[in-house]
């Protein structure tokens, strides 16, 4: 029996077999042209921070360099207030594409899901975190006639006081307030969380000496420590600062060995975007963070660069979430 297709036949399959051929090399060159032809508008990062403060700063200096590398227009939207909800709930309304970022902060990735029992948005569910854009550490700040001379006076003065000592931050649940309240565990100590409306009270009354001391970063205790009414005790980090070599770290201070506190931002796009568009994202902010201008300009926000592989980001994110929670759950923290 002959089995072979006759020539209208083989026609057919043939066509068949190039149109599958067509169809799967489409499938592989999509994504590849859709990062080529990404941004095709213009592009909006949001973020939840007034204009005028560092983040703010970082933000427009990313934009910039975005602007001129994609030749489209890139525009930051700030949102302010509503811890940062009214920003995210713009994101969450807007373009699923990638031509609409957001910038947020560790608070609202790792401290929050912890928090708050509601949250209006799903951290896992909601971002793609691509990578941070910056991290700084944290001082402990005195006013400069204060009687501390180290940490270690701070911990001897909360133990003979328990619940005496005060302490200051802008609200509940920022990396100050939390850092504080590590701090007390790591010590044994109680202390007394006084809350400000704005940071330059809050350092203005750690100058004053109504309040015992109040971490700090390089950005909003700096302008009343280069005014010579604030002191840095110790800094918060792995070791010491590039930038203050003669401040010791808090172990050297005589206080809890390791004990960091950080305050980092991240930008992230919509979930679900194709690999290579959020790669191509990645990879352009990463090239607009480098070079010796950002670096600069970030000395004089206080920030420090923090490159890292997008893997390692992940597992940051997650460590520093448990690091929280672990916190927020001793201290039985909560907002509704």
């Amino acid at each position: 029996m002959n089995t072979t297709p006759s020539s209208p036949a083989r026609r057919r399959i043939g066509t068949a077999l190039a149109l599958s051929a067509v169809c799967a090399l489409g499938a592989l060159a999509s994504p590849w042209a859709a990062a080529q032809s990404f941004p095709s508008k213009p592009v909006r990062i949001i973020t939840p921070f007034p204009v005028g403060g560092g983040p703010d700063g970082v933000a427009r200096l990313v934009a910039d360099k975005l602007s001129k590398a994609w030749g489209q227009s890139v525009v930051v939207e700030n949102r302010p207030g509503g811890n940062g909800f009214i920003a995210i709930d713009a994101f969450k309304r807007g373009a699923k594409d990638g031509h609409d970022l957001i910038v947020l902060d560790n608070v609202h990735l790792a401290a929050y899901p912890s928090l708050f029992k509601k949250l209006p948005y799903d951290v896992a569910k909601d971002f793609d975190t691509l990578l941070p854009l910056f991290k700084t550490h944290f001082f402990f700040t005195v006013g400069t006639q204060s009687k501390y001379k180290n940490v270690a006076d701070i911990v001897a003065d909360a133990k003979a006081r328990p619940g005496q000592l005060n302490y200051g931050s802008w609200s509940v649940g920022n990396p100050v307030h939390l850092g504080s309240e590590m701090f007390e565990s790591a010590t044994g100590t109680q202390m007394e969380h006084v809350i400000f409306k704005e940071t330059t009270q809050l350092y203005t009354s750690v100058s004053t000496g109504d309040l015992a001391f109040a971490l700090g970063s390089a950005a909003t205790a700096g302008p009343l420590y280069r005014a010579g009414k604030l002191r840095l005790l110790a800094f918060a980090g792995p070791q010491r600062s590039a930038e203050f070599p003669d401040v010791p770290t808090v172990a050297e201070a005589g206080g809890p060995k390791d004990f960091v506190v950080t305050g980092w931002n991240a930008i992230a796009v919509p979930p679900g975007l194709p690999a290579a568009v959020t790669e191509k994202i990645r990879k352009d902010i990463e090239q607009a963070l480098s070079g010796p201008e950002v670096a600069d300009k970030f000395k004089t926000f206080g920030y420090e660069q923090f490159p890292t592989t997008r893997a390692q980001f992940t597992q940051f994110v997650k460590d520093e979430s448990q690091r929280f929670g672990d916190v927020i759950r001793k201290a039985n923290v909560s907002l509704d």
